[in-house]
């Protein structure tokens, strides 16, 4: 178990106690990462959540009591600042958009080695939204329309072709790659879009996208 001071701080939370403890287990062992909590059904999780103020959550969809959504409306609503990543097994595109529209950083199916869950927390806690690659396929065949050729809000043109890729899950570096720019760049780019545009974050953005059809 990692007991460094700058460990990413992390509540698992899921109905199957099983799954709950063996992702809990796993993670704890990853470098840089520290389980600080764990929760059974949304309500508990909220309570967790608020207690122990981690910096991600990996929040189950499907739960008894109150499901990871509704959790997560929550914790938005009690401007809780943990980065809450879905975690399940459904790919299901009206959870995927659901999850997007609450705020979450991200939506990821279970199935994935500790490794890479370990690596999605990193990135989560980053600010970095990510997206299964099942789940982003579903995601566009339900958001994908003719692109926008107007720059909404006075972004320029290239501020517009970040935040289209910003709002497909791309990262800073994929950005930079696509974009032949450096990641400072990108980086800027990203916070002039959303100050400009009076967004949070990254899944704000990609709501605010989705809205004006640049997907």
């Amino acid at each position: 178990m990692s007991d460094g001071k700058n460990d990413v701080r992390v509540v698992v939370v899921d109905d199957q106690q099983l799954i709950r403890e063996s992702i809990a287990a796993l993670l704890d062992i990853q470098p840089g990462i520290t389980v600080v909590g764990t929760a059974g059904d949304g309500q508990a999780a909220v309570e967790v959540v608020l207690d122990v103020q981690p910096d991600v959550v990996l929040m189950d969809v499907r739960m008894p009591v109150s499901d990871g959504i509704a959790a997560l409306v929550e914790l938005r609503r009690r401007d809780e600042p943990a980065r809450v990543v879905m975690l399940t097994t459904f790919d299901d595109e009206e959870y995927v958009v659901r999850a997007l529209k609450a705020g979450a950083s991200g939506y990821l199916l279970k199935d994935r080695p500790a490794v890479e869950l370990a690596a999605a927390v990193r990135l989560a806690h980053s600010g970095v939204v990510q997206f299964d690659p099942a789940a982003a396929a579903r995601l566009a065949s339900v958001l994908g329309t003719t692109p926008d050729t107007h720059r909404p809000d006075g972004l320029t043109e290239r501020e517009v072709d970040v935040l289209r890729l910003v709002a497909g899950g791309r990262t800073n570096r994929e950005i930079a790659g696509r974009l032949h720019l450096s990641e400072g760049t990108v980086k800027n780019h990203v916070s002039r879009i959303l100050g400009r545009l009076g967004l949070r974050d990254r899944t704000q953005a990609a709501v605010y996208a989705r809205d004006q059809g640049l997907l």
